[in-house]
């Protein structure tokens, strides 16, 4: 019969070593959880572009290839920082933590963000990241403008999870094609963002249906979340926006 102790000495080196293992086995996987996090990262910015054919296995050449420079801004606007030679995935702005820097923003502190310029048959796009929070976690995407910094060349969402086949719906073509072509300024330069219209954009005014697109059914929070997220971000740009259009 064993004693009390001995039950709780091997029961103690027993947690020990699954501790050991475990530690050690997300010590070994992090390098590849990173590296697929960051190609994961590369593909929404590519596609965001419209660039073709993008999968996991090219993201990363694709990268290197159609991202020309990397910048910093700061929340004036001015750029503190700029790459353009090297593995792109190596720049200051690719590390960048979006999460934290919204996070400095909104304590009314100094942030910085990251802005990706990718040239694609001969004009540069300029590749704004998303983060925001939907109905049940973090939304997060891209929006690709053309090089008049107003018109919208194709956008990404993603999220970690809202309802399939309703929040969940923003990650389809169905909904992200209705915002290519959209301006984020009126005819005056002031800005509008791009609004999810629930109802649709039908029931907008037609001069203020440039700035709309139709919001998804049952997916109303999602949906508020998508135009929060475009708004706050849009507007953490803007004096980089206003001094460059």
């Amino acid at each position: 019969m064993y004693t009390n102790g001995y039950i709780f000495r091997y029961a103690a080196i027993m947690v020990i070593i699954a501790a050991a293992l475990l530690s050690t086995a997300a010590m070994l996987l992090k390098p590849f959880q990173e590296r697929n996090v960051a190609i994961d990262k590369m593909g929404g910015i590519l596609v965001s572009a419209k660039i073709p054919d993008v999968n996991s296995s090219n993201a990363m050449t694709f990268f290197n290839e159609y991202v020309k420079e990397e910048i910093v801004i700061n929340q004036d606007g001015d750029v503190v920082d700029s790459y353009t030679g090297g593995k792109m995935e190596d720049a200051t702005a690719f590390k960048i933590d979006m999460k934290k820097q919204l996070y400095l923003k909104s304590q009314g502190q100094p942030y910085e963000l990251p802005l990706y310029v990718i040239e694609k048959d001969g004009t540069k796009l300029f590749i704004i990241p998303f983060r925001g929070v939907g109905l049940w976690g973090p939304l997060w995407g891209n929006m690709a403008l053309n090089d008049d910094l107003n018109t919208v060349v194709g956008v990404t969402f993603d999220h970690k999870g809202e309802t399939p086949g309703l929040g969940a719906e923003i990650t389809t073509e169905d909904f992200t094609k209705q915002f290519v072509g959209k301006k984020i300024f009126d005819d005056q330069n002031q800005f509008t963002s791009i609004m999810v219209v629930k109802g649709g954009v039908g029931t907008l005014p037609q001069n203020q249906r440039i700035h709309g697109v139709d919001a998804i059914s049952g997916g109303t929070i999602t949906c508020n979340g998508v135009n929060d997220m475009i708004r706050d971000i849009l507007e953490s740009y803007l004096p980089y926006l206003e001094k460059n259009r």
